[in-house]
């Protein structure tokens, strides 16, 4: 089977694909896989977010020999159970009925000249001339859903908190999310996790409540042996930044909260909102990574409307697919258009900064008011933009990280 590149090596959830040596490897150990299951995976893999057909996978796999249907139904069902997709709630590979197989997990190719094994898995480079890397491990909340979780860089730490469009290795080198990570961790060692129902945690969860999120949110600051931190919520993240915070006091020593809220459209006063929501929530329903890939742009338009490239556009549309299920992110919308921690602003006690960007779709301006009306002693730091997600090209971006680096000296 002959392709572009015979040395090239790629990493995908914490596995790593190397042709020239013929082998699959997690965590420094080589995974046994028979010579036609490999075949099968090599070839997924360099097409990965490409449908390729039954008639084209059995062309490749077996180039001199016809062989039955079933033969590749076996491949793939063994490269199911090795990648451990019922067991990791992981997504690898999609069945398109009738057709054939899409590779859908984020994959990196590092062109024969990736890190040695000895530095594990999650070992990726950015744009810096040295080399960093992220770690990424698991760790099991109370009712026992496998959380990821990932650390980076030196010094005080820096805690992320999950939102709904979440996946640390597709986010590591992706254009969206890039310049957060090389600008946080410049003084700051950054921890960043996968909640439940997305990214690299458990997919098949029965709890996807606020509470819920709390709960995952101390135990990957637990699991990490953090005893105090800065705490930084975006979106909905926020509103679980504000629960933590008020309960744990002592363990936040800053509150950053940007494009947050402390109240879902359900408690905004507005009936006309809630009819967009679930109207949009219908379409998620109908519509998500399926039958109108338009809806994707859509949702895009809304976070990252301006300072966007189409590269990056693109890549926040393939996020939206990779990171989390369709029932599972209508179950994150419901839950977070009833959240309601008002009543709790007024109990948090530490330093606190909020940013908000005057014409987010996502999150009204209001909403950034009320925090930092609310909240005492709260700083308000209005940006000029109409991002959810702050772009690296945009003034506001330079805006967010100056007056960050002051509050946090």
């Amino acid at each position: 089977m002959k392709t572009a590149n015979s040395n090239a090596v790629y990493e995908f959830g914490g596995f790593r694909l190397e042709l020239a040596e013929h082998r699959l490897m997690r965590a420094g150990a080589t995974i046994p896989l028979t010579g036609k299951a490999f075949s099968t995976l090599r070839v997924l893999v360099e097409r990965h977010g490409k449908l390729v057909t039954k008639a084209e996978l059995m062309s490749l796999v077996w180039p001199e020999t016809v062989v039955e249907e079933n033969n590749l139904d076996r491949n793939i069902s063994t490269l199911r159970k090795t990648l451990g997709e019922g067991e990791r709630g992981e997504p690898f590979i999609e069945t398109v009925p009738r057709l054939g197989y899409r590779f859908v997990a984020a994959v990196r190719e590092l062109g024969g000249e990736g890190p040695p094994e000895s530095e594990g898995v999650g070992a990726f480079t950015t744009p810096e001339k040295s080399p960093r890397r992220q770690e990424i491990r698991y760790c099991v909340t109370p009712d026992n859903v496998r959380l990821a979780y990932a650390t980076i860089g030196e010094g005080s730490p820096i805690v992320k908190v999950a939102t709904c469009f979440n996946h640390l290795g597709f986010e590591w080198e992706g254009p969206v999310w890039r310049h957060w990570v090389h600008d946080l961790t410049a003084e700051h060692s950054l921890l960043r996790y996968d909640g439940r129902g997305n990214g690299l945690s458990e997919w098949d969860v029965d709890d996807m409540s606020f509470e819920a999120w709390v709960r995952d949110l101390e135990t990957v600051v637990d699991a990490a042996g953090l005893e105090q931190f800065v705490l930084l919520g975006q979106s909905q993240g926020g509103a679980v930044s504000i629960e933590y915070a008020a309960r744990h006091r002592k363990r936040v020593s800053h509150l950053v909260l940007c494009g947050a809220y402390a109240r879902g459209a359900y408690h905004r006063g507005s009936a006309e909102a809630v009819e967009i929501r679930n109207a949009l929530e219908t379409l998620v329903q109908l519509n998500w990574g399926k039958t109108n890939p338009a809806f994707l742009n859509t949702v895009t338009s809304m976070y990252i409307p301006e300072y966007s490239s189409s590269e990056e556009q693109e890549w926040f549309r393939d996020l939206q697919s990779v990171s989390v299920s369709t029932a599972n992110l209508v179950e994150f919308m419901r839950s977070c258009d009833a959240i309601n921690v008002r009543d709790v602003l007024p109990k948090v006690s530490v330093p606190t900064i909020v940013f908000h960007c005057a014409k987010d779709k996502i999150a009204p301006m209001d909403e950034g008011r009320i925090l930092a009306a609310e909240i005492p002693g709260a700083r308000f730091v209005p940006l000029v933009s109409g991002n959810h997600i702050l772009m690296a090209e945009e003034p506001a971006w330079k805006v967010f990280r100056e007056e960050l680096a002051a509050f946090l000296k």
